[in-house]
């Protein structure tokens, strides 16, 4: 029995070299679409894997009773006074908090232009551009508004 042994011609991509090169990302130049591609897919990936431990643990503490619950808000939301990782969680859980917010209103500006994209309208370049940029521009003020209509209410 002979030994396993790559020769030259066995794969089909090296038995023609006359065949056109897949385009690679240093190919393209970065667009506005491209980048509100890639943001669509990790808001989307954010809110299921963030969102529904969050949603979870949120859930839990809800269910768990009053106590339970405090203690969630105070992890989350207002540490006690003179608990230091408690301060720390609490900044870190606004920070999650703003994000998911982030991630969901990008993901819904995204997604509303995909709705536009799927009828057809907006493929041309200038609109194409200028849709991305007021995708992206909408997920920041969306996420200001709402935080700013939380917290000054």
């Amino acid at each position: 029995m002979r030994p396993f042994r790559c020769e030259p011609g066995d794969f089909m991509a090296q038995a023609n070299n006359a065949r056109p090169l897949s385009p690679h990302l240093a190919i393209w130049r970065w667009g506005p679409a491209m980048v509100v591609s890639i943001l669509h897919r990790a808001a989307g990936n954010g809110l299921a894997f963030g969102g529904i431990a969050l949603l979870l643990w949120w859930l839990g503490a809800l269910a768990s009773g009053p106590a339970a619950y405090q203690t969630f808000l105070h992890w989350i939301w207002t540490a006690e006074p003179g608990n230091s990782l408690q301060t720390v969680t609490t900044l870190l859980g606004k920070l999650v908090l703003v994000g998911l917010s982030w991630a969901f209103f990008q993901h819904m500006s995204s997604g509303i232009r995909h709705f536009f994209l799927d009828v057809g309208a907006g493929y041309e370049l200038e609109a194409n551009t200028r849709w991305s940029l007021v995708t992206l521009v909408s997920g920041v003020v969306l996420t200001a508004l709402f935080w700013a209509l939380l917290l000054l209410r």
